[in-house]
């Protein structure tokens, strides 16, 4: 195993989503990364000379590209938010999940949720997960659907019925031009690749977290933080955001050039916006759902602990100060026996609202208004540009 696969004895710090599979290696190897993610820009530029860059100069050769069709390269909003938009938030977003759940993973430990007994099968949960993250035949298959079936999906769904730069329709079948060759069979599957290996990636993490669930964790329900000491898991939505991001601008050109090009009207879509919308939201919260169980335990076995220390406390506390037969003014002020009581209300108060989800609402809030954001444009197609500028100065005037 790698150097920076293995798990050190102070912990997980070599955790990594990103850092392994045969792509990974061919990046190493053509230096457009190191162990390190750097030269992120590199990558991003090579993924757009690869899938952008050849169709607008091949639709520029073919008179294609300002006008010449219905639908010429420049009007066509979802090509240049794929490729100039979502594929390099998603290439981009490779170092921030690799840092955000490395630091996330190594909590675990550095919060003592494990037993010492515990850390072995944590280790061994590990180096699984990222054996499973290395796996060459799974890469293999997500290539394969990428440049076969997804062929046919697109072609059924997103491609536009009507004179384009990129093809000619009738009769179903499809007359690609030099540009729509290099488009349908190199630009798009290798979008659809980077894609589905990122989904990859978010099951392996799944996997990972499901493991860990299984472990008897050390949780706290005295925890501030209200979710026994795992609400640094929610860390991990904001991690996984520039994913979401991605998916919802590219929601968002394909339905644009759908509006624009092909005579479409928002409306026709919100049933797909507010399934992927949904779809989005639930991706990196599901996992999350695997400490549900276990924190309902932890908050049942705290409820009855407390309960009982509180039961013992304020009676003893009842029959020292409410009922003895005479009572020093002076010992009254001051004892700590008032503050201790406050503070034992306050503890049975944090175990009482102790969450069983380990995120929280705002967390929710945030990953609505990152997926929702994307999509807004969208609403400039509803109205004209210059009504909405008009309503705004009204606003602002």
């Amino acid at each position: 195993m790698a150097k920076e696969d293995t798990v050190g004895a102070q912990g997980p710090v070599d955790f990594s989503l990103v850092l392994g599979g045969p792509l990974y290696q061919l990046l190493l190897r053509s230096h457009l990364t190191e162990p390190s993610l750097a030269h992120v820009q590199r990558r991003i530029l090579a993924a757009v000379g690869i899938t952008w860059l050849p169709i607008a100069l091949l639709a520029l050769a073919g008179g294609k590209f300002f006008g010449g069709v219905s639908v010429p390269f420049l009007y066509d909003v979802d090509v240049h938010v794929r490729f100039l938009i979502a594929l390099p938030m998603l290439i981009g977003a490779e170092l921030l999940i690799h840092r955000r759940l490395r630091v996330i993973v190594g909590q675990f430990i550095e919060r003592d949720l494990l037993a010492p007994d515990d850390r072995p099968r944590f280790e061994r949960i590990i180096a699984d997960t990222m054996r499973l993250r290395n796996s060459v035949a799974i890469e293999i298959i997500l290539l394969v659907i990428a440049f076969t079936a997804g062929y046919w999906a697109w072609r059924a769904e997103a491609s536009l019925n009507v004179v384009s730069w990129y093809a000619t329709s009738g009769h179903d079948v499809l007359s690609f031009t030099p540009a729509g060759y290099w488009y349908a069979f190199v630009s798009v599957p290798i979008f659809r690749f980077v894609l589905l290996r990122w989904y990859f990636r978010l099951f392996v993490w799944y996997v990972f977290l499901f493991r860990v669930s299984r472990l008897p964790l050390q949780l706290n329900p005295l925890h501030p933080d209200s979710a026994g000491g795992l609400e640094f898991l929610s860390q991990s939505l904001e991690a996984i955001s520039p994913i979401l991001v991605a998916q919802s601008a590219f929601l968002s050109g394909l339905i644009a050039n759908q509006i624009l090009n092909a005579g479409a009207a928002l409306p026709d879509f919100k049933v797909l916006i507010a399934s992927v919308a949904v779809f989005l939201m639930l991706l990196p919260l599901l996992p999350l759902l695997f400490f549900m169980p276990m924190l309902a335990v932890a908050k049942r076995a705290a409820l009855r602990e407390y309960g009982a220390f509180a039961a013992r406390y304020t009676g003893d506390f009842r029959r020292k100060w409410l009922r003895a037969a005479e009572i020093n003014d002076s010992e009254l002020l001051g004892s700590a026996d008032i503050q201790s009581l406050a503070d034992l209300g306050n503890a049975f108060a944090v175990v009482h609202n102790m969450r069983l989800l380990p995120f929280n609402r705002n967390s929710i809030v945030r990953l609505v208004i990152s997926i929702a954001i994307p999509l807004l444009p969208l609403a400039l197609t509803m109205f004209p540009f210059g009504v909405i500028m008009q309503q705004l100065l009204q606003l602002l005037l």
